[in-house]
């Protein structure tokens, strides 16, 4: 029989941000502080979202309104970076982006902790976009899992196919 397992991956249910979205657009809309600002949230692209005002605090308050949106859809914010809002004749625009995967330079990072931190015997391979960690006992995966909850490495952690 093969040895227990599970897999480390970061990855965001694409619906549940759009979710977020719809919802943060129709607050937009709705809300008094923002009547009269063209204060706008859309997708554009795949994983990039953009938002867009007639002023740079408006903006960022409109980022805020999405991230709290996140929040509550149960989406952690490491899945999302933004950057800052520009000038773009006489409106001001920022992009923001939803991470997916485990990027290998991060991925080498959790590898590294897992091999200097974790029980003896456990192994953390680099598969694509996500790591592999297997072992001999079920409770040095459970400790595994663990340490990384604990541990910040700038993505949002998901662990899965645990057997």
């Amino acid at each position: 029989m093969a040895d227990p397992s599970f897999d480390v991956v970061s990855k965001v249910d694409r619906q549940e941000v759009d979710n977020a979205l719809n919802q943060a657009a129709k607050e937009l809309a709705n809300r008094f502080d923002f009547r009269g600002t063209g204060t706008k949230i859309q997708w554009s692209g795949q994983e990039a979202i953009t938002l867009e005002s007639e002023t740079e605090e408006r903006c960022k308050a409109a980022i805020d309104v999405f991230k709290e949106k996140l929040i509550k859809r149960g989406i952690s914010l490491k899945a999302f970076e933004v950057g800052e809002p520009a000038s773009s004749g006489q409106v001001y625009r920022v992009t923001g982006k939803v991470k997916q995967g485990i990027e290998q330079d991060v991925a080498k990072k959790i590898s590294k902790k897992i091999r200097d931190e974790g029980p003896k015997g456990v192994q953390a391979q680099i598969q694509g976009d996500q790591l592999r960690v297997s072992g001999k006992k079920k409770d040095d995966l459970q400790s595994v899992i663990q340490l990384l909850k604990s541990s910040d490495f700038e993505v949002a952690l998901q662990f899965e196919n645990f057997r």
